[in-house]
C-alpha cells in the first residue's frame, strides 16, 4: 500500500501541469505529497501533440516553447487574407515533448513529487479518501491510497449531448525545399480547403522558420476521415492551396477533439475529480484546451494549499458555454455557413478583442457587439431550439 495526499492519473497536459504547480510552494509553505500516475509505453499512454494557446508577457511554460507569433491570419474561402496584430499577446506552440521535459526537469528537484508507472485499472472512493488500483509491468497489482485523486485519462464515452461534433485533424511538420514561410505570422484558419458536405474544413499553418511549418487540414463534423481520407486532405492542401512545391515530411500528428454541449462532470466521488478534457477544459466552440487545463490547475492547487476541498472549476463560464451550445447547433444543423461566419467575424472584431472572446475574457457588452456580427437569424433559431432538444448519447467513435 503507498499513501499520498494527492494521486495524480495520467501524465498528458493537464496530469503534468498539475503536479508541476503541486511541486512548486511558497517558501513558507509546504507541498503536498504526490504521486503522478503514468501509462507504461503503449497505447494507454498519450500521444505526441502539439498544444497552442495565447497570452501576454512571459508564461510558465515559455522555456518549452517551439515558436510564438504576434501576427495571425485568416484566409477566407475568397477573396484577400485578413492579418491581424495581437499585441500585447502572442500565439504560443508548445509540443508534447518539450513541455514533458520542461516538466520532468524542475519534478526532479522536488522531492514531494514521486512518479508511477503503472496502468490504472479503477479508481474506488474510500472513507477519507480513495484508492487507485494499479498493474505494473511484472503484472503485479497494488493499491495507492490518497486523500485526493485527479483523473486526467479520457473517459470511455461523451455524456449526453444535444450537440455534438468533432474536431478531428492530421497535420505534417515540413521541411521545403525552398523558403516559403512567412516566420512572423501563424494562419489560424485557412477555408480556401473544399468544405465536407456536413460541418466545416480549414488549413492551419505554423512557421517555424522560412522552411519549416506544422501544416495541418482539420475538420468538424460527426465523423472522422480515414487514413487515406487524411492522406488525400493534406496532399490537395500542401499542393494545389499552399503550393509548397518539394517538402519531406519530419514527422506527424493526428487527433480527435470533441465539441460538446454535454455536462461535463468534474467531481465523480467524495474525493475523485477529473481533470483537462476529461474534467470539462476544452472550449466546446473552438477545441482549444490548453489554457482551461491551466485555469482549471492553478485552481486546484491553491485550493489544496488553503486546506479547501479542491473541487476543479468550470474552465469557461456559464456564458460562454450557452454561446456555444448556439453555435454548436447552428453549426450542426446546417443553419450557419461555418467559413462565412468565422470570416465574418474575423473581418469585423478586431483580432485581439476576438482572440479574448474566445477566451471567456470578454465583458457581456463585448459578448453582445460581437454576436450582432454573428447571422443573427441562424443563430436566434437555434437559440430557440435547444430547450427542446432531447440530450442523447454520442452514437460516434
Amino acid at each position: 500500500m503507498l499513501d499520498a495526499e494527492v494521486a495524480i492519473v495520467g501524465a498528458g497536459a493537464a496530469g503534468l501541469s498539475l503536479a508541476h504547480r503541486l511541486s512548486r510552494t511558497a517558501p513558507d509553505s509546504r507541498a503536498p505529497s504526490v504521486v503522478l500516475v503514468d501509462a507504461p509505453p503503449g497505447p494507454m499512454r498519450p500521444p505526441r501533440r502539439t498544444w497552442c494557446y495565447w497570452e501576454a508577457g512571459a508564461g510558465r511554460f515559455d522555456a518549452a516553447v517551439t515558436a510564438t507569433w504576434r501576427h495571425l491570419r485568416v484566409r477566407p474561402p475568397a477573396g484577400p487574407a485578413l492579418d491581424g496584430d495581437i499585441a500585447p499577446l502572442r500565439y504560443k506552440m508548445i509540443r508534447s515533448d518539450d513541455f514533458e521535459r520542461l516538466v520532468d526537469h524542475d519534478l526532479a528537484a522536488a522531492p514531494a513529487v514521486r512518479r508511477l508507472e503503472a496502468t490504472v485499472e479503477a479508481v474506488e472512493d474510500v472513507s477519507g479518501g480513495a484508492l487507485v488500483h494499479v498493474r505494473d509491468g511484472d503484472g503485479r497489482t497494488r493499491a495507492l491510497r490518497a486523500r485526493w485523486v485527479f483523473d486526467s485519462r479520457p473517459p470511455g464515452s461523451l455524456p449526453a449531448a444535444r450537440t455534438t461534433l468533432l474536431q478531428h485533424f492530421h497535420g505534417w511538420f515540413v521541411r521545403t525545399a525552398r523558403p516559403v514561410f512567412d516566420g512572423r505570422t501563424a494562419d489560424l484558419m485557412d477555408f480556401r480547403t473544399p468544405q465536407p458536405a456536413d460541418g466545416l474544413s480549414f488549413g492551419y499553418v505554423l512557421p517555424v522558420g522560412r522552411r519549416d511549418a506544422l501544416v495541418e487540414y482539420t475538420e468538424f463534423s460527426r465523423r472522422p476521415l480515414t487514413a487515406d481520407g487524411y492522406e488525400s486532405a493534406m496532399r490537395q492542401y500542401t499542393e494545389e492551396v499552399l503550393r509548397l512545391g518539394e517538402l519531406r515530411i519530419l514527422s506527424t500528428e493526428t487527433g480527435v477533439i470533441p465539441m460538446t454541449d454535454a455536462a461535463i462532470p468534474r467531481q465523480v466521488g467524495a474525493s475523485v475529480f477529473r481533470i483537462g478534457a476529461a474534467g470539462g477544459a476544452t472550449r466546446p466552440s473552438t477545441g482549444y484546451t490548453f489554457a482551461g487545463i491551466q485555469r482549471q490547475t492553478g485552481a486546484v492547487a491553491a485550493a489544496l494549499r488553503r486546506g479547501r476541498t479542491p473541487v476543479p472549476p468550470p474552465a469557461h463560464s456559464a456564458r460562454s458555454r450557452a454561446m456555444d451550445a448556439v453555435l454548436l447547433r447552428a453549426l450542426d444543423s446546417g443553419r450557419a455557413d461555418g467559413p462565412a461566419l468565422f470570416s465574418h467575424l474575423f473581418a469585423h472584431v478586431p483580432m485581439r478583442r476576438l482572440l479574448r472572446f474566445l477566451d471567456g475574457r470578454t465583458r457581456l457588452h463585448e459578448d453582445l457587439a460581437i454576436g450582432l456580427h454573428a447571422p443573427i437569424g441562424p443563430m436566434l433559431r437555434s437559440a430557440l431550439d435547444l430547450p427542446t432538444l432531447p440530450r442523447r448519447p454520442f452514437d460516434g467513435p
